[in-house]
């Protein structure tokens, strides 16, 4: 298998290569060159299968021809499964008739990141171990990727992971999953600023090729194609016990970043029947209007604070890789109308050049006040107790609903990691895991810094030598 950027300017790499690269050296990101296929009887197979068979099934492909060994691949699959706390990994719950609910959120750290990023902690370890090098991995994340990235890859001698969150902007959960950390690999940094200057700050210091260089720079954040890669399996797991390959599924996917509803559609690709998917964002909906103004002119506007700060973005990286598909593969279109987006702040997409993009993309927001109402809505009729990302999926499918066809709701996060807006709406406070009941009381570490890139750059820099002479 080989990796091709979105951007069409830079080389085809490996598996191994684009994992530690991350993203393109033209600014792309990296995909497949081609879609593995799987067959009515593959998918078929799928329903007598555990998570992690079903998840070597599905990733074998895209490791193939990589330094990676199968039988290595294989037993770094099992163990990176085995430690989450529920035996069916990515159980269904039913919530009406025709919706059901995926809940992803027993790995260790309470959110649909852990299902990609512990195994990805696992590759990046194989893969230096094996040529006996070291990298330097700096991300972005608006609340969840930085917890599960650090859990994934704290402790390991041939990495240093670096995490820049938005100050203020993360839950209190949130941020201390990350800053009590204490080992000596893990680097937390508070940006004064949002989720999408965090973001610009790490693309800026990939595009800094010296400087990319000089650190061995490497990405966490969904701009990796690993990371979509293990999504993928999800879907294929969810539908197969519901039925598939005989009958269509639809998925509802909270997302800011668009990754997650991205592996959705590879999956698609692969070949599951997946007839629509609605993809839910909060106040800071510029995917809503652009899928559902068809792409017209959507300007970027800025950042609002929600109640579900992990979709409180308004550069959805991932969203690339979708244009780059549906414009048929041509890097130079996606390198211009990217380069037009950065320049103008909008973008506007002709339907001649988006195929039926938006008769398989829905988009759905919800305000702050419906979040909350929702939550207290389905609490009282349920029972269940839903964090304030995982609801706004879960409403926009009960408003789908009724299609004959099943739906499945993402549930990206733990209630217990949004305690405030979950008691707030349903008078109930949500109780962390046993072991993690004392996380707001253990010793935080992190530095706040402000919003300037050549600052940031100068910490990384320094903290690395520190290491190194340490």
């Amino acid at each position: 298998m080989k990796y091709v950027s979105t951007r069409g300017n830079a080389p085809e790499l490996t598996f191994d290569d684009a994992l530690l690269t991350g993203l393109a050296r033209d600014g792309g990101l990296y995909l497949p060159k081609v879609w593995p296929q799987f067959s009515k009887a593959d998918i078929l197979a799928m329903q007598n299968m555990s998570y992690a068979d079903v998840a070597i099934k599905v990733m074998s492909p895209f490791v193939a021809g990589s330094c990676i060994e199968q039988d290595d691949f294989e037993k770094i699959v099992r163990e990176t499964y085995a430690v989450f706390d529920h035996d069916a990994v990515a159980p269904l719950k039913q919530l009406a008739p025709g919706q059901w609910v995926m809940e992803l959120f027993h790995g260790p750290t309470l959110a649909f990141k852990d299902y990609a990023l512990q195994l990805v902690g696992r590759l990046f370890d194989y893969v230096l171990t094996k040529r006996n090098e070291k990298v330097t991995i700096v991300g972005a994340t608006s609340g969840d990727t930085g917890s599960a990235a650090i859990e994934a890859c704290r402790d390991k001698d041939s990495i240093e992971i670096f995490i820049l969150h938005p100050n203020g902007r993360v839950s209190d959960v949130q941020r201390r999953q990350m800053t009590t950390i204490m080992s000596a690999n893990v680097h937390n940094v508070a940006i004064e600023g949002t989720f999408d200057d965090c973001q610009d700050m790490v693309k800026a210091m990939f595009n800094d090729e010296a400087y990319r260089d000089k650190l061995n720079l490497s990405a966490v954040n969904s701009i990796n194609w690993a990371r979509i890669m293990a999504q993928i399996v999800y879907y294929f797991y969810s539908a197969a016990q519901l039925g598939s390959p005989h009958r269509d599924v639809a998925f509802s996917v909270p997302t800011g970043n668009f990754g997650n509803v991205f592996a959705g559609y590879c999956a698609q690709q692969m070949g599951l029947p997946v007839s629509q998917f609605i993809v839910a964002s909060n106040r800071n909906d510029i995917l809503t209007r652009f899928l559902n103004h068809r792409g017209g002119n959507t300007p970027q506007v800025p950042v609002e604070p929600s109640h579900s700060p992990s979709m409180d973005i308004q550069v959805s990286s991932n969203f690339e890789r979708l244009l780059y598909e549906f414009s048929g593969r041509d890097g130079a279109f996606i390198a211009e109308i990217m380069d037009e987006f950065r320049k103008k702040k909008a973008m506007f997409l002709d339907e001649n050049q988006a195929g039926d993009m938006f008769e398989m993309f829905h988009g759905y927001s919800l305000s702050d006040k419906g979040t909350l109402e929702a939550i207290s809505d389905y609490y009282k009729s349920t029972g269940e107790l839903f964090d304030p990302h995982s609801v706004v999926g879960i409403r926009a499918a009960a408003d789908w609903a009724g299609q004959d066809l099943p739906i499945v709701s993402l549930a990206t996060a733990h209630p217990a990691k949004f305690p405030d807006a979950v008691k707030q709406a349903s008078g109930v406070h949500p109780n962390l895991p046993p072991r993690l009941s004392d996380l707001l009381e253990r010793k935080e570490r992190y530095v706040e810094v402000p919003n300037d890139l050549d600052v940031v750059k100068l910490y990384v820099t320094d903290k690395i030598a520190d290491r190194n002479n340490s």
